[in-house]
């Protein structure tokens, strides 16, 4: 499993691609319209820039090939509803990890180890569906609370 941190001392570039994709947790109707109409592949390439994620982890949490992306970039096509939520709710998630943790470095560790909020669970495992995904940012939301440490 490769890690790479390109954008830690950018971290403005988050919230950039939030705002380039509309994408806001506080607007769940806004969020899955954007996702019905289906997001760029650009999205794919804008959240792997500011994530710890490498290629392969990311192809396989949308469980597309990083060849099919690759082809959708060459031939111009947007991601089905399915994974434009999730790409656009990562976005949202990367987001809320950035603000929670003060940078991605932080918040991508902790991704990476199984977290006692969610029984025991890697988070990062659990972004493989939407519900994964909302489940982890209750956690965050929890741990911004001090409900959990």
């Amino acid at each position: 499993m490769s890690t790479r941190y390109k954008n830690t001392q950018h971290p403005a570039e988050v919230n950039d691609v939030a705002i380039k994709y509309n994408a806001s947790q506080e607007n769940s109707f806004n969020l899955v319209n954007e996702a019905q109409n289906g997001v760029s592949v650009t999205a794919f390439f804008d959240l792997l820039a500011v994530s710890g994620l490498s290629k392969e982890e990311l192809s396989n949490l949308l469980d597309v090939s990083f060849k099919t992306i690759q082809r959708y970039q060459k031939e111009e096509k947007n991601l089905n509803a399915l994974n434009s939520e999730q790409i656009l709710k990562m976005i949202t998630l990367y987001q809320k990890g950035e603000e929670v943790f003060g940078e991605i470095f932080s918040f991508d560790r902790w991704l990476r180890k199984p977290a006692h909020g969610l029984g025991g669970h890697t988070p990062l495992n659990l972004m493989q569906t939407s519900g994964g995904i909302d489940l982890i940012y209750e956690e965050l939301q929890s741990i911004e609370y001090g409900t959990l440490a």
